[in-house]
């Protein structure tokens, strides 16, 4: 019973998220989960990341610091899904607005869409400033179809580990699987980066979230090539599945690689390629070579489309699995 229900409170979720994404007004006020998530793992790296300790102590800090906080995530889980039992059907609406605020249906697409649309108003530094709030890479690096580039492989990326990631430890595990996955999620953002201050320390986090993030990214395909499928017909589903079979395992992360593929493959061009993150150059290679060289900015707004006709399909997959077992 608590599986479906897990399944119908995510198709609620899924719907409501799509529609209201991340109001502006309201994190205007409040603190948001992830800041606050941000906040915990800035104060463990204050605390047991320090410059006098050695690799191997960094290294043992890491994994304390992350089994720590994921303990944490999954205690105010079930302490969540306690309190929301306690008020019957309302407490499922709370429910269903606590997993809300966890998916990037809404606001992912908006911040994609924003870079067409600064790329449309004021060029390429309309389109740098607005692709900068979403990637890491040094903007000024960015020609236009590198710009167009970065926002389609940051909104794959992010279908994955911003949707599709959240989506299916909620359904297994519940608001501990939910909030323990987000935990590690924006760690790895954090700690995980192979710097010199975080090489050891985020070693733990980043290999975690590796493993956490390994089904969502090979589901992704699939979705994506639905999504293609009824965006852009048969060909471009083909291609999707095609490209992120042969491409996939081109990318340096096992798992960004598999959804950036299979856009790259629906949208018939080539995406990641050489790449600057803080001054240093990044050298990997195109990831569907064959395809257009030039993105363009009707490409990021075919993303955004494929985009949500594959949240469309996730939605229709997780109800179809609610009313069978119904």
């Amino acid at each position: 019973m608590i599986f479906e229900l897990n399944l119908l409170v995510l198709v609620l979720a899924l719907t409501l998220d799509r529609i209201v994404g991340d109001p502006d007004v309201l994190w205007a006020r409040l603190p948001h989960p992830i800041v606050l998530f941000g906040k915990a793992i800035s104060r463990m790296d204050g605390w047991f990341n320090r410059a006098e300790f050695t690799k191997e102590k960094r290294r043992r800090n890491g994994v304390l610091a992350i089994v720590v906080l994921l303990l944490l995530s999954v205690a105010a889980g079930l302490v969540l899904h306690w309190f929301f039992a306690l008020f019957g059907l309302a407490g499922i609406l709370l429910e269903v607005i606590c997993v809300t605020v966890f998916l990037a249906q809404k606001s992912l697409a908006d911040h994609v869409e924003a870079v067409a649309a600064g790329l449309k108003e004021n060029g390429v530094a309309g389109g740098r400033k607005a692709v900068a709030m979403i990637v890491g890479r040094d903007p000024e690096t960015l020609d236009e179809p590198a710009v167009c580039r970065a926002a389609i492989e940051s909104l794959a990326e992010n279908f994955s580990d911003g949707v599709v990631a959240p989506a299916l430890w909620y359904v297994v595990f519940g608001l501990p699987g939910l909030l323990a996955y987000k935990m590690l999620n924006t760690a790895d953002s954090m700690i995980g980066h192979k710097s010199e201050r975080y090489l050891d320390f985020g070693w733990a986090s980043a290999r975690l979230d590796d493993l956490a993030n390994w089904p969502a990214a090979r589901l992704s395909i699939a979705l994506i090539a639905a999504g293609a499928w009824l965006k852009r017909g048969s060909a471009a589903c083909r291609e999707a599945f095609r490209i992120a079979m042969r491409d996939g395992g081109m990318h340096r992360s096992p798992n960004s690689g598999r959804p950036e593929a299979a856009m790259a493959g629906a949208l018939n061009v080539q995406l990641a390629g050489p790449r600057v993150y803080s001054g240093v150059v990044v050298m990997e290679p195109m990831i569907n070579g064959s395809g257009r060289e030039t993105a363009v900015v009707e490409d990021i707004e075919t993303g955004v489309s494929v985009f949500y006709a594959s949240c469309s399909v996730l939605t229709f997959v997780v109800l179809a699995i609610f009313l069978f077992l119904l």
